[in-house]
């Protein structure tokens, strides 16, 4: 198996668990919500949190939705930069939001997280697509 056949399924199974996991936050935020309010915290400042880790985690998606565009019309299926970037970051994503999950992470951590493990590879796979799409570059 060469290289770049098996970056696929790799690419593949951590962009899913990465997104499985986002899944997972969407259903059990409160705690990291509360983790970042102060002991004696008003209704208003949780709703506000939690808008924020909602808004964060929404712009998660939509980025998911991106990626997996380009994965799936085969953009960037057997672009070898684009996969082992997309396996890195993902799979850094799914330990660093195992951690936010299980430890309770306050809630700014994930925007950091979200910078660098989920807008890095879709821009880049955004680039991809208006190469291939917009400008009739061949995929690589």
């Amino acid at each position: 198996m060469s290289i770049v056949s098996s970056l696929v399924p790799a690419r593949f199974l951590t962009i899913t668990a990465h997104l499985v996991i986002v899944i997972t936050i969407f259903w059990s935020r409160e705690n990291n919500v509360k983790a970042s309010l102060p002991l004696d915290f008003t209704q208003e400042q949780y709703d506000d949190e939690d808008t924020k880790l909602v808004v964060a985690l929404a712009v998660t998606l939509g980025l998911f939705s991106v990626e997996l565009v380009g994965f799936f019309t085969g953009v960037s299926m057997f672009n070898c930069s684009q996969g082992l970037l997309s396996t890195a970051v993902h799979a850094s994503a799914s330990v660093a939001l195992l951690f936010f999950l299980f430890e309770q992470w306050e809630c700014d951590i994930y925007w950091w997280i979200l910078a660098i493990c989920s807008v890095l590879p879709a821009f880049v796979e955004l680039l991809l697509l208006i190469a291939v799409f917009g400008l009739k570059k061949k995929a690589l």
